[in-house]
């Protein structure tokens, strides 16, 4: 299938007119009292929550390319306040009740960013809506419903999560071959780089300068080196989540995973009709190779999954272009669930990484030794849980005993992902099994694949 455009970051920069012009890099070596590697949602929110609790401090945040160039300017959109880690790898170092508080808190985090965002005049699309994680065949339908009914376990009430039948699926978006859905409300549908070059702004406004095209080279105690000057500070956060292999000493700490979206070109009336999607719900499936997308503010389709899972060594892309293989799943995915969108073009395609730990937990962490933070490994939830990394850091870097600070997932630590070629090895054999997986289900297997089961086994999924 043809793109119009392929790369340029993403369609969220053209829908607003371009990338932005770039901000004054670093001139020289500077001192500060807290210096953030990244200006992505995680470094951004951490400015700002730090800035406004102690405006004496002098924050800088330094930026490689421009703010919100990464997974924060690229990304499907859903602010969701999910939890999809593994609730039991938390639970195993600390209690139930303390998983089941961090769950609260990551889903605090969507009325926290919309409440933000109207107070500094963000206007990034921002609507109140549902995710949808639709079933497609028997083997997917028993996965959904297990969703449903292992949120229900830690606490969820039908308040915020519920399932649907076909019907009613059908009803709200018309899905080729739908079985259900699993639901989770009270989510929100956003446009990523409108809220990141929003938030931007707003810590400018606090006084927070941030320094573009200046390279880090190396983070060490008390010192950011970078290819513009060096920065000392007694605290540094680091906030560089999909990129963070590309510093030096980081290469195994998280792995590099890629993930794209194809954007259509704007739906008619008729065509909408048909589809339906009147309620502009977040739209993923239950498949194990997983997809997600969202009616956007003009009326296009994003549809967004794994492609090509992952570059040799951490490597990543260039400027968002994606592979034409990627381009075909994409639309082949998308033309499967909605079959009443085979006669569109394709506007825009993009890539970008998020970053991957090897438990595929994430983390948020302050070391008073060194005076190190850091946020990350999102696993694609990251809109929504950087906005609770940079609370929780705000008050790491202060110093302060709060309720943040005892979530299970403050200063948890583990193992590096493997030397190369085992990484490429296990990701790519991880996607294949998981691949032919989704094939055998769709053909008829009853039940989930034991080659998903294997494939998660192979890296700890």
């Amino acid at each position: 299938m043809d793109v119009k455009k392929n790369g340029d970051v993403s369609f969220w920069y053209a829908d607003i007119g371009g990338v932005p012009g770039y901000r004054p890099p670093l001139q020289g070596d500077i001192v500060a009292d807290v210096c953030i590697v990244g200006a992505g949602y995680t470094g951004l929110w951490t400015a700002y929550y730090l800035k406004q609790a102690a405006p004496h401090l002098n924050i800088v945040v330094i930026e490689k390319e421009f703010a919100g160039f990464g997974a924060s300017g690229r990304n499907g959109g859903w602010l969701s306040g999910g939890f999809s880690w593994s609730r039991e790898k938390y639970e195993e170092a600390t209690s139930r009740a303390a998983v089941i508080a961090m769950q609260a808190a990551m889903t605090g985090t969507v009325n926290e960013v919309i409440s933000v965002a109207e107070a500094e005049g963000i206007d990034a699309d921002i609507r109140r809506t549902d995710e949808l994680l639709v079933a497609t065949n028997e083997a997917q339908e028993q996965r959904a419903k297990a969703m449903y009914a292992h949120a229900r376990s830690w606490a969820l009430t039908d308040e915020r999560v519920g399932y649907i039948d076909a019907a009613e699926m059908r009803r709200r978006i018309a899905v080729h071959n739908a079985r259900g859905a699993f639901v989770i409300k009270k989510v929100a549908r956003i446009q990523p780089a409108k809220l990141v070059q929003g938030l931007a702004r707003a810590v400018e406004r606090l006084g927070v300068p941030i320094y573009e095209q200046t390279t880090v080279l190396s983070i060490e105690k008390g010192t950011v080196a970078t290819n513009r000057g060096v920065v000392r500070a007694e605290k540094i956060v680091r906030a560089t989540e999909g990129f963070t292999a590309g510093i030096a000493g980081h290469e195994r700490l998280w792995l590099a995973l890629n993930s794209a979206i194809v954007v259509t070109e704007p739906l008619s009336d008729k065509l909408w009709s048909e589809i339906g999607w009147d309620g502009y719900e977040v739209l993923g499936d239950a498949a194990h190779t997983y997809c997600y997308a969202q009616r956007t503010r003009e009326g296009r389709i994003a549809m967004g999954g794994r492609g090509v899972p992952y570059r040799f060594g951490s490597k990543t892309d260039v400027r968002g272009v994606t592979q034409q293989a990627t381009i075909d799943k994409l639309h082949k995915i998308l033309t499967t669930l909605l079959p009443q969108t085979k006669g569109l073009k394709l506007d825009h395609a993009w890539c970008g990484t998020l970053g991957v730990p090897r438990d595929w937990c994430t983390t948020v962490g302050f070391d008073r030794h060194t005076g190190i933070g850091w946020a990350g490994g999102y696993v694609g939830l990251g809109v929504s849980t950087s906005n609770l990394s940079g609370r929780t850091l705000r008050d790491l870097l202060l110093g302060n005993d709060t309720e943040l600070t005892r979530l299970p997932w403050v200063n948890r630590t583990v193992r590096k992902w493997e030397p190369e070629p085992l990484r490429w090895l296990g990701v790519h054999s991880m996607y294949q099994l998981y691949r032919i997986a989704d094939e055998r289900e769709a053909k008829g297997l009853p039940r989930t694949s034991r080659l998903a089961a294997l494939a998660d086994r192979i890296t700890g999924h």
